[in-house]
């Protein structure tokens, strides 16, 4: 199966080198065709299953806890504007 790996590392926001992208696209398509094999499988008589522990509504108390700083939570951001995250618009105008 033919990945457009350069597309696919854009949508994930990844600088991939050109051997990462040959590379990753060799390991994605190994992937999708290994989930192609699984499809021929037989399950008809294998019963759904969403929860194999048993567990149900498990969670735990809210404790207030420090929360990090503007300047902490920002240190990393690629782009800041006034300060917060700056990110490229994820809609487009039609032409």
């Amino acid at each position: 199966m033919k990945i457009d790996i350069a597309h696919v590392a854009k949508l994930a926001n990844l600088k991939l080198t050109p051997k990462e992208e040959k590379d990753f696209e060799k390991q994605l398509s190994a992937i999708l065709d290994y989930f192609k094999d699984l499809q021929k499988l037989n399950t008809e008589k294998v019963e759904p299953i969403s929860n194999i522990t048993g567990l149900q509504n498990v969670s735990r108390e809210d404790e207030p806890k420090p929360s990090l700083s503007q300047e902490d939570a920002l240190k990393n951001a690629p782009k800041i504007h006034n300060g917060f995250f700056e990110v490229d618009a994820i809609f487009q105008e039609n032409e």
